[in-house]
Formats: C-alpha cells, sequence, structure tokens
C-alpha cells in the first residue's frame, strides 16, 4: 500500500515522527506540493494524506488506486467530499484535537489587549523604567478582567473550553449557538440572542464554523450593534470577517482592537486591510500549532489510517 503525503511541513517540520503508520506502506512525504503537480505525486496512491492542498473532482476522477483520504485537519473543505462518496473512498479528518490550544490562544489576545505585555516588556527594554521617577508606570490604560462580559458565538467544545477559562477570571459569559445545551451549573453564564451579545459583550470572540450563513457574518452591520471600544477575536474562520469592515470599525475607533489568528486567504496578501490597521493583532494561524497539539494531532491521524486498514474507518466526514 503507498501512502502519499502532499503538505506535511507544517505538521511535522521534523520534531515529530511518521514512524507509526511507516507499518501500513510505503510512505512518501512532500513538504508541500503545487497544485500542477498534485496529480503527479498521488496518481498511484492508494492513500492520500493532506491538509491544505485541494483534492477536487478533476483530480480524483483520474485516481484508479485511490482508496482513502487522511486529512491534517479538522476542516474538510479543500477535499471534494461527495465525489469521494461517489467513488467510494472514504475522507477521514482530526476532530477535536485543538480544543485546549485555541481556547489558550483567544485568551492570549485578550490578556495582551487587558495588560499589554508587550508592549512594557519593549518599553522596559528600551531603558524606560531604568529612568523612571516613580517605581512604576504604564504606558497604556490597564483592565481588569472581573465583571467585564465575554461573549462567545458558537459554543461547540472549543466556545465551552473558552467559558471555562472565563469563570476562571470571574467574568460574565454570554453566548449564541445553533443548539443551546444545559448550562445551568456555570457560574455568570447565560444563553442570549446576538443583538444583546453584541451590544453587551466588552469582548466578542468567534467559535462558529464556516458555512453559507456565517460567511462575512462580521460585516458593517453586526459591527455597528457591537459595544463601543469592544474586542472582537477571530480563531474560528477568516472568512467569517468581512475584514475592510473590521479594518474600518478598528480605524475609526468603533472597535479598540481585533485579534486574528486565520484570514481569508492564507498567507495574507499584501492588501489585506487588516494589516495596516488600528490595534490589529494577527498570528500566522498557530493556535493548533504547538508541539503538543500537532503531537495529538499525528496520533489522531495515526489512528484514522489503521482503523482504515482494519476495516473500519473512523471519524469519516462522508458517510
Amino acid at each position: 500500500m503507498k501512502i502519499v503525503m502532499l503538505d506535511a511541513f507544517t505538521t511535522n517540520p521534523g520534531d515529530l515522527s511518521w514512524e507509526r503508520i511507516k507499518k501500513f506502506g510505503e510512505v512518501v512525504v512532500y513538504d508541500r506540493t503545487e497544485d500542477d503537480r498534485i496529480y503527479e505525486r498521488i496518481k498511484d496512491a492508494d492513500i492520500v494524506v493532506t491538509n491544505k492542498t485541494p483534492l477536487g473532482k478533476d483530480v480524483l476522477s483520474r485516481l484508479d488506486r485511490l482508496k482513502f483520504i487522511a486529512l491534517l485537519s479538522t476542516g474538510y473543505n479543500v477535499v471534494d467530499c461527495e465525489y469521494a462518496k461517489k467513488m467510494g473512498v472514504p475522507v477521514s479528518n482530526i476532530p477535536t484535537y485543538s480544543t485546549s490550544a485555541v481556547a489558550q490562544l483567544t485568551f492570549s489576545f485578550i490578556l495582551e489587549f487587558t495588560n499589554a505585555v508587550s508592549l512594557h516588556s519593549a518599553s522596559v527594554h528600551n531603558g524606560e523604567w531604568e529612568n523612571c521617577e516613580d517605581f512604576c508606570y504604564w504606558k497604556t490604560p490597564l483592565t481588569e478582567l472581573e465583571n467585564k462580559t465575554l461573549g462567545i458565538i458558537g459554543f461547540g467544545k472549543i466556545g465551552r473550553a473558552v467559558a471555562d477559562i472565563a469563570a476562571g477570571f470571574n467574568m460574565r459569559v454570554l453566548a449564541v449557538s445553533g443548539h443551546e445545551t444545559d448550562q445551568s451549573g456555570r457560574k455568570n453564564f447565560s444563553w442570549t440572542n446576538i443583538d444583546t451579545l453584541l451590544s453587551e459583550s466588552d469582548f466578542v470572540t468567534l467559535h462558529c464554523p464556516l458555512t453559507e450563513k456565517t460567511t462575512g457574518m462580521v460585516n458593517g452591520s453586526f459591527i455597528s450593534k457591537m459595544k463601543d471600544g469592544a474586542i472582537l477575536i477571530n480563531t474560528s474562520r477568516g472568512p467569517v470577517l468581512n475584514e475592510q469592515a473590521v479594518a474600518d470599525a478598528l480605524n475609526s475607533g468603533k472597535l479598540a482592537g481585533a485579534g486574528v489568528d486565520v484570514l481569508s486567504t492564507e498567507p495574507p496578501k499584501p492588501d489585506n486591510p487588516l494589516l495596516k490597521a488600528k490595534n490589529c493583532l494577527i498570528t500566522p494561524h498557530i493556535a493548533w500549532a504547538g508541539y503538543e497539539t500537532r503531537k495529538r494531532l499525528i496520533d489522531v491521524f495515526a489512528g484514522n489510517i489503521e482503523a482504515f486498514v482494519n476495516g473500519n474507518p473512523i471519524n469519516v466526514v462522508n458517510p
């Protein structure tokens, strides 16, 4: 059996191992694959592994040997799953491996806005503390999270993990979700509607899937309903934001800040308006990139391969 990995580098740049899957056959690993080389590299593969490299009908229809597609991601929009299903080819993803990591980055953004650690550390290293007349100083207003309101849009596993952390800071939590479950055991928690969440939240964090309904959801109308001076966090999917509308709100002061780990196009184009917007923290899609998180991903991925080889595929997104 031949297993071909099309874009393995971001998942494993060399600090982890693919050893567990080598027992299932020949493993060919490519760090990256340009679109015009996809078919050439996988034309004789039994199992194709991809993260962001697209597998559309045009390629899939030419793969006579293909038996299984294993994703190195939770999202599966890079694969034409319906066509793969018609081919009798199951597609398996990596669910819920990064819950804690994404929640952690969400609060990294929030805490950077409230405590400005980078700003003050740079100030000290530049000599400002040495020359200060007082024992302390601050470069920007500092803020406690206690009693602030956090609005969470999307209350799956990641949204719930974010709420757990917020409880530790004694924040009030408002949530909107397509499916409301019993959260009566949570302190300072309320289900609400989107308008109330936007008008009352000091921080709004997005943890919703990318669908037709959520694409471009954060637009001018959405932002106009937000509390003046609120902070927006997006660690979900880039296209959930209308990036020009967010940039305009940042530049006008309607939003006090934004923290985003995902953009509509990755890597971004130079003209992405968020790159030059005021008070916009941007990280290069790293919520999932911690060593422990990627190790967990590879463990689930290897389990997906093993289950398929044993005749009982798991985590199948096109049943």
